[in-house]
């Protein structure tokens, strides 16, 4: 097979020369020719320059007549037509192109040829271009499905509300759950609003040094009125640590998590919150309570935007299924790595790694 590539492309190098060759011939007897009829015979050097020209453009001439011949443009076709057609379709929306049959064609040692690269590299793009219409088209369902129901609920209770008839009591209810999903649908606008922020190339990290216990202190006395109401004991272990990071962002993922523990931690419970160094430059933050778990086919989903599992026992229900996503993104930017362990009815724990000094790899002007 080697064989066979290698004299082929010998052969294709013997055609090309002996174009040349031929076109340079031709170029030197036209040339000697007009020479003799006009009785006048440049300098070596001019003549070698017009015959180059004259060279170069025959044998271009010859290349182009030679790809305008039925067979070599029937034969450039059938490598072109499946290609323009596959383009064609992605233009139109439309990735479900199928060349496998054209990659086919090409043998193993034909693996590097333009052609196929080409047809590969579509074939690529073509999946990628899908995977993202995909995930647009859950995103957007995702979407209205979170605004419908506050909106469906917004808009019952206010009908409701016109009725003269109904006590103050009544009334009072109605007025608290139109509240309760107007603050639901502002939370959920707040938080797209922050994940296409994170999402951002543009987005740039203000980074300083600050004591990371100070900051969950500062966090953890903040929500006292949550985690008081439901007489949720805190065990809290912060050792001396300074890290450089984004702080602002970084509050959003300490007020989340310690959001989500004290959701689902029942009354009289324990959340348990624990900082420390580990190794040279590596910080670790524990957060873990003693709520009603997750379920083990829901922790590998739990980042996922907008996942929240259908059972009404499992913590994930509820909200709005952006918050834990927010989190991931922030420690990603942060090149730290966040890992949840859970035991169903027994409580879950979040471990969020980062380095002490986390340095800007691609920064931002």
């Amino acid at each position: 097979m080697k064989l066979i590539k290698y004299v082929k492309r010998i052969g294709g190098m013997i055609a090309v020369a002996s174009s040349l060759l031929l076109a340079w011939s031709l170029a030197y007897w036209l040339t000697t020719l007009l020479y003799k009829e006009i009785h006048y015979f440049p300098d070596e050097i001019i003549r070698q320059l017009i015959n180059s020209f004259l060279g170069f453009s025959l044998f271009f001439c010859f290349m182009f007549l030679l790809s305008r011949i039925p067979l070599v443009r029937s034969k450039q076709n059938q490598h072109l037509y499946p290609i323009i057609q596959a383009m064609k379709m992605i233009a139109e929306g439309n990735f479900n192109v199928d060349l496998s049959f054209y990659s086919n064609q090409f043998r193993e040692q034909d693996k590097h040829h333009p052609y196929y690269q080409i047809v590969e590299n579509i074939k690529l793009m073509a999946a990628k271009l899908g995977e993202m219409e995909e995930m647009r088209q859950e995103f957007i369902s995702n979407v209205s499905h979170e605004i419908q129901s506050p909106l469906t609920s917004i808009s019952g209770f206010a009908h409701a509300l016109k009725n003269e008839d109904l006590k103050p009591e009544e009334r009072r209810h109605y007025l608290e759950i139109i509240e309760t999903e107007s603050k639901r649908l502002s939370k959920l606008s707040e938080n797209l609003l922050k994940l296409t922020s994170l999402e951002s190339e543009h987005l740039s990290l203000d980074r300083k040094s600050y004591r990371l216990d100070y900051q969950l202190r500062r966090i953890i006395l903040a929500n006292e009125p949550q985690w008081m109401e439901k007489k949720i004991n805190m065990d809290i272990s912060l050792d001396k640590v300074t890290i450089t990071a984004d702080e602002e962002l970084m509050d959003q993922v300490w007020i989340n998590l310690l959001h989500n523990s004290i959701k689902f931690t029942p009354q009289g419970g324990t959340i348990s919150i624990a900082a420390f160094k580990s190794g040279e430059d590596s910080i670790i933050v524990k957060i873990r309570d003693t709520g009603i778990g997750i379920e083990k086919d829901t922790l590998m989903h739990i980042f996922e935007r907008f996942y929240k599992a259908d059972q009404s026992r499992n913590r994930m229900a509820g909200g709005n299924g952006l918050g834990l996503s927010i989190v991931k993104k922030i420690i990603d930017l942060h090149k730290g790595d966040i890992r949840v362990q859970s035991e169903f009815g027994a409580g879950t724990e979040f471990t969020v790694t980062l380095s002490e000094n986390i340095l800007d790899e691609n920064p931002v002007n």
